[in-house]
């Protein structure tokens, strides 16, 4: 679950929303974007199809004409920019190596997972608990630094102000790395040679 979780949170690019003032143009549309961590979207969408009591643009997932592209920090090196805002590509890469060398972490715990299961050689539970409860806290990092690459965002212009909220995919990120923690403390536990109840609370012997 942790696995697929987090696949699916990499991969979408509802990580951010970023909505302007609905009326900040006092045009009959307004444009709402929204990113993950390998492109970023803007989409158009019709002021009266908003609540009426919501004062920014958005949310994204209502109708509206998209447009979307990938960012250029892993080809050409360049920022990019959203409402005259400029990313800070050093955080918003750091934050993909993280999430990748999560996946990497969990194809190796997987792998082992698979060869215990298969050859039912108990030794490879040590280091598939390993590998998940490290792709776990990396994951999360993931999120930690992704965040703060947001908040730069923010703070690189003032022109236009923004409202901006964590999207779903962070929630599958969170839950992911959350899964995966308890996850390889479980097969840490599973792989100690006795139980630690047994080692606390040792067996009493009955008396003859």
């Amino acid at each position: 679950v942790g696995v697929v979780l987090t696949v699916l949170g990499v991969c979408t690019e509802f990580w951010v929303e970023l909505d302007p003032p609905k009326n900040f143009h006092n045009n009959q549309t307004c444009l709402t974007a929204y990113y993950g961590l390998w492109k970023g979207c803007t989409k158009t969408l019709w002021v009266f199809d908003i609540d009426p009591e919501r004062e920014s643009c958005g949310p994204a997932d209502l109708a509206g004409e998209s447009n979307c592209t990938y960012f250029k920090f892993f080809t050409t090196g360049e920022n990019a920019v959203m409402f005259q805002k400029t990313t800070e590509k050093n955080l918003n890469v750091a934050a993909a190596m993280l999430a990748l060398f999560s996946l990497f972490l969990m194809a190796l715990g997987s792998i082992c997972i698979t060869m215990t299961l298969s050859k039912e050689i108990l030794f490879f539970l040590k280091p598939a608990s390993i590998c998940f409860t490290l792709s776990g806290v990396l994951v999360l990092l993931s999120v930690l630094v992704f965040h703060q690459s947001v908040l730069a965002l923010l703070a690189s212009d003032h022109a236009v102000p923004l409202h901006h909220e964590l999207s779903w995919s962070v929630s599958c990120i969170g839950c992911a790395g959350a899964i995966l923690i308890v996850g390889g403390i479980l097969l840490l536990l599973l792989a100690l040679p006795c139980s630690p109840w047994q080692k606390c609370f040792p067996p009493k012997q009955s008396s003859s």
